[in-house]
């Protein structure tokens, strides 16, 4: 039978209503722990000392602890290691040698390990739990469960818990899921749709341990405190650049099977370096302890960031990895991994407060120096003829440093040429005596300094928040699939790119530098190691765009990306032509995902587009609300609008709803659209029409069996889709083709049948409707992919 002792379980911090965090009496009683993969590295490392500092905290008065370390081995072989890691823990520094001694004894008299493997295993821990309830005489208060183990396990053992071994009788159950949370957008939803069937949401803890980091967690309390001096300041006006770097000095030996799968940018830019630069810019919230206000204000600053492509990353790899990746894995002398060990990233937002700021994420293994920090440098518009070490004159900037490096512990350093910050934490302090360090171009002394006035583990300062209840230290789903959407598209966009071999530590010289131009980052060095491996492995995708013909009219073809390319420098130079001759250029756009790569490489790339002359037209629209995710406004604005600057009154959605009603034929939209239009455009003739093809045939929203003819009366009317939602507004061709240039972009493997099936067939817009876009007197450019084209 396991011992147990009493403790006090303090006053909990739980969720409260409208998301805060209230003080409030938490049910008592005994709690079981539960660490999976209790023998792991994790475990050994950090989880068990972190829980005993728990333990250490709680012990002597109140209620009742059990720990287990649960894992996949028999308990024979796996007990002794368990128990010389518990044997390895160390004691908080305000313990006595006594009570250390006491506290460590029982600690170990109190921890267990099981085999947790079947279902049948979980059910019986489940009624050893109770029947050690049952004998003691005590109330359960909850059941802790730390799931140390591959992300792939997770969703089993979620079911496992719910079904054999979920607490009873109003007891609380925390299941905590350690990163990765998927390997991109598309597993990160499937790994949380499979958790929520058998967790609810305030169930799951999914730890980022950065945010347990003393400086981290401090980060909106510092621009809340400080805000009166951080408003003037804390934008694009004075604002020169933000710094995220979190540098290693160590290499991946021994994690080698985790780390070839996921690589550098998976494995710290998506979660540690995204959380800092979510609380560094995002809107402060009114209570830094509502968990729904910070939530929300995240989300508002996830979609105000820019997207990321290719342009806006450089990678490396350390060059012993290749050698580690073959001894480690098994692989032959010719194995080839692009696995990236070094990136670097440059992220912009379109916010108001930042536009135009360039945000850099920047980490790597087989650095010169461990250290992270993350920094607001601000313009200085100061100029000292002669007297240079002025303090005026110095860089103006805010350190967030995390720790190690030349400081070597953790701090908030303000240059005083800023401001002096307030100092209301009572766990912090202001340094006044200083070593004589420097700290990012500026000696100590030059900084205002504050640090923890203890020092803590972030491992075990998160395990106390999920000990309390508290999730304001967690990733909520929401802003989970919010952090994938922004970098799934530049991992895949970086999919098969080779990573620049550096060979490690001080050698790494400036090979390693970047460059920021605009929107786009590069390697400031041309002087690169190129591994033979990578001439014989390069990549067979580097074709040149090719220009041919498709049934009878011009055709571009080319890589996807080499193709959007050409599509947005085809579209300025039409652009700017028009502007040129009329001063306006009046672009019709159509809806659905073909159109979004494009959209990306407007904002990101051309930045002299003519968009105040341009008026943006819809070729199509879903008879939804705009607010909806099906509309196709809304995808357009969240694409394109809210990044560039357009005059609203360039902007023409299409009347779907009227009368508070969508798409009643008696209300006109159609006819309102149509006539806006005609007023507008000399010879309702459209300078660009975009257009995309359906895997039927359809353009715009004109499907097969639409009565094209029906539709020529007409410019613009309302149709039928056989799929939801059913009706839409739509161009007809008689609008369509009375334009200057008509392109038709068709992209990606799933269209290579419909390519094949309209080169064979003749003119027959009822049954395949794209062939009744025949411009009258315009041209007709079809935009084809590779995929598409060759399969």
């Amino acid at each position: 039978m396991v011992v147990t002792v009493l403790v006090l379980l303090v006053a909990l911090c739980v969720p409260g209503g409208k998301g805060e965090v209230r003080q409030e009496a938490q049910r008592t009683g005994h709690v079981s722990v539960v660490i999976l993969g209790g023998t792991g590295d994790l475990a050994k490392k950090y989880l068990w000392q972190g829980f005993f500092q728990l333990y250490a905290v709680q012990a002597g008065s109140g209620s009742t602890f059990s720990f287990y370390g649960g894992g996949l081995s028999p308990a024979d072989s796996a007990k002794p290691v368990l128990f010389d890691i518990l044997k390895a823990v160390s004691c908080p520094k305000d313990l006595s040698p006594e009570r250390c001694a006491l506290l460590k004894e029982q600690f170990l008299r109190l921890s267990q390990y099981r085999q947790l493997k079947t279902s049948e295993d979980y059910q019986g821990l489940a009624e050893h739990i109770e029947q050690q309830l049952r004998e003691e005489g005590m109330t359960e208060a909850g059941r802790l469960f730390y799931l140390s183990v591959p992300a792939f396990a997770y969703a089993d053992i979620a079911e496992k818990i719910n079904s054999s071994c979920r607490p009873a009788g109003g007891a609380w159950l925390r299941v905590v899921l350690e990163k990765p949370f998927g390997h991109d957008l598309q597993s990160a939803h499937a790994l949380a749709a499979q958790l929520g069937t058998t967790l609810q949401e305030e169930e799951m803890y999914r730890i980022d341990h950065y945010l347990g980091k003393q400086v981290v967690s401090r980060i909106l309390p510092f621009r809340k405190e400080n805000q009166n001096s951080l408003d003037p300041i804390w934008n694009k006006h004075h604002i020169e650049r933000i710094e995220i770097v979190l540098k290693e000095t160590l290499d991946v030996k021994g994690r080698i099977a985790f780390y070839d799968q996921y690589g550098l940018i998976r494995d710290v830019l998506q979660n540690h370096l995204t959380e800092v630069l979510m609380l560094l810019t995002m809107k402060p919230p009114a209570n830094v302890s509502s968990i729904e206000e910070v939530q929300q204000n995240k989300l508002q600053m996830f979609r105000s960031l820019l997207p990321l492509g290719k342009s806006q990353a450089v990678i490396g790899q350390y060059q012993a990895y290749k050698s580690e990746v073959q001894q480690e894995l098994n692989k032959t002398q010719d194995h080839v991994s692009r696995t990236p060990t070094f990136a670097a990233v440059l992220a912009h937002a379109c916010d108001a407060r930042y536009e135009g700021v360039p945000i850099l994420l920047t980490s790597g293994k087989m650095l010169d120096e461990r250290v992270g920090y993350a920094r607001i440098l601000f313009k200085n518009d100061m100029f000292c003829l002669q007297n240079r070490d002025s303090v005026h004159c110095k860089p103006k900037q805010i350190v967030f440093y995390f720790g190690h490096g030349s400081l070597q512990y953790p701090a908030i350093l303000v240059s005083k040429n800023l401001f002096k910050p307030v100092q209301k934490d009572a766990d912090w302090k202001e340094v006044t005596e200083h070593t004589n360090v420097s700290v990012l171009g500026l000696p100590i002394t030059d900084y205002y300094v504050q640090t923890p006035i203890e020092q803590r583990e972030a491992y075990a300062e998160l395990i106390a928040h999920i000990f309390a209840g508290r999730k304001h230290s967690f990733i909520s789903t929401e802003n989970l699939l919010a952090s994938w959407s922004m970098w799934t598209p530049l991992l895949s966009s970086l999919t098969g790119a080779f990573p620049r071999i550096y060979p490690g530590g001080g050698d790494n010289g400036d090979m390693l530098d970047v460059h920021l131009k605009g929107n786009e980052i590069s390697f400031n060095s041309k002087v690169v190691i190129i591994s033979p491996d990578q001439v014989a492995h390069s990549s067979t995708n580097d074709f040149q765009v090719m220009q041919g013909k498709f049934r009878s009219a011009e055709m571009v073809s080319a890589w996807a990306e080499e193709l959007v390319q050409r599509l947005a420098a085809d579209l300025q130079e039409a652009a700017e032509a028009a502007v040129q001759k009329e001063g306006v250029f009046h672009l019709a756009l159509s809806g659905g995902s073909t159109p979004i790569a494009l959209f990306q490489r407007l904002v990101l790339h051309h930045f002299s587009f003519p968009w105040r002359e341009t008026h943006l037209w819809m070729v199509d629209e879903r008879c939804v609300p705009p607010t909806e995710s099906e509309s196709n406004f809304r995808s357009l604005h969240d694409h394109l609008l809210q990044h560039v600057r357009i005059p609203y009154y360039n902007i023409h959605p299409m009347p779907v709803q009227l009368n508070q009603r969508l798409c009643v034929e008696e209300d006109g939209g159609a006819l309102l659209y149509e006539k806006e239009l005609s007023k507008s455009i000399n010879g309702s003739s459209f300078h660009f029409v975009l257009l995309g093809v359906g895997y039927d045939g359809h353009t715009a929203s004109v499907f097969p069996g639409s009565k094209v003819k029906e539709l020529r009366k007409s410019m613009v009317a309302l149709t039928e889709s056989p799929i939801k939602p059913h009706q839409r507004m739509s161009l007809t061709f008689n609008a369509i083709n009375r334009a200057h240039r008509v392109a038709l972009m068709v992209m990606g493997k799933g269209k290579h049948e419909l390519i094949t099936q309209l080169s064979r067939v003749k003119d027959n817009p009822d049954k395949w409707p794209v062939t009744g876009v025949k411009p009258t007197r315009g041209t007709l450019i079809w935009y084809i992919d590779y995929n598409a084209l060759i399969g």
